[in-house]
């Protein structure tokens, strides 16, 4: 008798899951509470999977042997709390993914800040060194679909949290580790220590073989490496800005405008001024992409030319257009507080700042001197944007309470002026006016072109 697999959610991750177990030979369904995308719904019926969309027919999914859970829904879900009950066990994408990887090899980026410039970063320079490569995880393909589809030798996947909180026995090859810092506390019972641990999930099964790849600039990733004592087997290979380290397997350090990043007798230096991707924090990505791809066995030559080449990331700093010397900046994947310290901290011009969304938890206390010092206006864009505004009056001279996108974007080209920038970076969740951050992030793009650019 056929095992039988419910894929929960018909996302990404979900519809490349059912493809694969479908494969696999399981019994497989899908379901989905709200609307499957028509491109998904077309692949699982190339693939003919069974599935429903608007609701859940609770007698199947509770029949399963085990469930596939998409990442964005939470384990307070009425249905994922039956599977629970019932003893079913619940994975990632990624964990079933890996059972059917073959021989190919992982490298995996998480963090709270910097993964997707990071996972791209690196997914470019492995394609630049042709290799046999997919993109999945966060970006990209599904990794289940690649899988499924394709023979890779190597997956690039950018993973967060929850997905990690999936995966038991997957084991990342070469896993690295932006930083830590406060995001969906909501999730985690607004424990950062519970946020920390789930990160600290990339470093499980390594083994010493493997590699880890860590900011030794940051304090939360410094504790959990404290804390996990001697259990880590991987290789370490930090990075650092402002932390004399060294390691014996390799590491990565800046010196003035260079960084040089070693693996074994392997080294790659970097001058940051040929970098197109500006600012500290992109520093940080390009040491850690260094070091991953050298731990991969790609030419140093090859890694400086395609780190030189790099362009900014859509949604992440990207350049939205310029007209009467007033720079538009699309920040909108900077979806909590980390992300916009970094994007304040690299702007060299008076700010119009777009902030606002669903709130997780925020504490805004860290960019209130960046904000202070750089921000001349804050255009608030939220249905209840009390939090925003409570905390930055007396620190920003201008705030402006806006509840709808056209509002919000009316207000902020009013108070930009001749040699300012207007960057958008919300430092919430996009989910009370948005579907995503990346509706948010087009919606700013094509509002600039039609209202600034023409």
């Amino acid at each position: 008798m056929k095992r039988k697999i419910v894929v929960l959610g018909g996302g990404i991750s979900g519809y490349g899951s059912a493809i694969l177990a479908k494969k696999k030979g399981f019994d497989t369904f899908l379901t989905d509470m709200g609307k499957i995308a028509p491109k998904f719904k077309e692949r699982l019926d190339e693939w003919g999977v069974e599935y429903e969309e608007g609701g859940h027919t609770e007698e199947r999914i509770l029949d399963a042997n085990e469930v596939i859970k998409s990442p964005g829904i939470p384990e307070t879900a009425p249905i994922v709390m039956k599977i629970r009950e019932r003893g079913i066990p619940v994975i990632s994408e990624i964990e079933f993914a890996g059972r059917y990887k073959g021989v190919a090899k992982t490298i995996c980026i998480t963090g709270s800040n910097g993964k997707t410039t990071t996972t791209s970063l690196i997914y470019k320079i492995m394609s630049d060194a042709g290799r046999k490569v997919s993109l999945g995880g966060n970006i990209g393909e599904s990794f289940a679909y690649s899988v499924a589809t394709d023979k890779y030798f190597w997956h690039v996947l950018e993973l967060s949290s929850f997905q990690l909180d999936g995966c038991y026995k997957f084991k990342a090859d070469i896993g690295v580790l932006t930083n830590i810092t406060p995001d969906h506390l909501d999730r985690y019972d607004y424990k950062l220590e519970n946020y920390a641990r789930s990160k600290m999930r990339i470093t499980q099964n390594q083994g010493a073989s493997d590699f880890f790849i860590y900011s030794a600039d940051d304090n939360e990733t410094n504790n959990m490496l404290a804390e996990m004592d001697d259990t880590l087997r991987a290789r370490q290979l930090p990075f650092a800005i402002n932390t004399a380290i060294a390691s014996g397997d390799g590491d990565a350090i800046l010196e003035g405008h260079t960084f040089t990043a070693t693996v074994g007798k392997k080294s790659v230096t970097i001058d940051t001024r040929k970098m197109q991707i500006e600012g500290m924090h992109n520093i940080y990505n390009a040491m850690s992409a260094a070091l991953a791809t050298l731990a991969a066995g790609i030419e140093p030559k090859q890694i400086k030319r395609s780190i030189y080449e790099f362009s900014p990331v859509e949604h992440r700093l990207e350049p939205a257009g310029t007209a009467n010397d007033i720079q538009w900046v699309n920040d909108s994947k900077a979806t909590n507080v980390d992300s916009v310290w970094y994007a304040l901290e690299s702007m060299k011009r008076p700010t119009v700042w777009i902030a606002g969304g669903t709130d997780k938890g925020n504490d805004y206390t860290p960019i209130k001197e960046f904000a202070r010092r750089k921000v001349k206006a804050l255009i608030c864009m939220g249905v209840d944007n009390t939090k925003l505004v409570r905390d930055f009056q007396g620190i920003v001279p201008v705030i402006r309470d806006c509840h709808t996108f056209e509002e919000a974007m009316a207000a902020a080209r009013d108070e930009a002026k001749e040699g300012d920038t207007v960057l958008l970076s919300p430092a919430c969740a996009s989910f009370d006016l948005f579907r995503n951050y990346e509706e948010r992030g087009r919606m700013f793009k094509e509002w600039v072109k039609e209202n600034v650019l023409k």
